[in-house]
């Protein structure tokens, strides 16, 4: 699984302005929709199947990332969604600092262990501290979206 089989440029979005996890939470299901409304998925559902999730632990992985992630009926494929936050929030993160880039995983109610495999790949990309810092540094989803792929292409596993 390559990230870019996951994720669409039109799910890709930053730098963005939320003031809380929930608020971060509502705008990743709003990018989310743009793609995932071709299942006939709104926002609100995504939201609700975030929420849900966030219930059992915090997606808050560390080093200012989350990879929030929910099975979604309808799907038949994964899919995820990318922002990034101007100012991190408070997301009750495994080492209590905020969050900043958000990769979201949505997953076919019975994708099993492709949804494991794809968050674990997401958060070994996502752990390399060159990436993070070129990601807080660039401001349009565009430029998010070439470094994503090009992580991708030069780091394929």
């Amino acid at each position: 699984m390559f990230l870019t089989e996951v994720l669409d440029r039109n799910s890709v979005a930053g730098p963005v302005s939320a003031n809380s996890k929930r608020h971060a939470l509502q705008i990743v299901a709003d990018v989310a929709e743009r793609t995932l409304g071709a299942y006939g998925l709104e926002a609100d559902a995504i939201l609700q199947g975030l929420l849900e999730r966030e219930k059992l632990s915090s997606t808050g992985v560390g080093q200012g990332v989350a990879v929030p992630h929910a099975a979604l009926p309808g799907l038949t494929r994964m899919h995820g969604a990318f922002i990034r936050l101007e100012t991190p929030v408070s997301y009750e993160a495994i080492d209590d600092v905020p969050v900043d880039l958000i990769f979201a995983l949505f997953a076919p109610e019975e994708a099993g262990s492709e949804h494991l495999r794809a968050l674990a790949k997401v958060s070994r990309i996502l752990r390399q501290k060159e990436l993070r810092e070129q990601l807080r540094q660039v401001d349009t989803a565009d430029a998010l979206y070439a470094l994503l792929n090009r992580t991708e292409t030069s780091h394929a596993a």
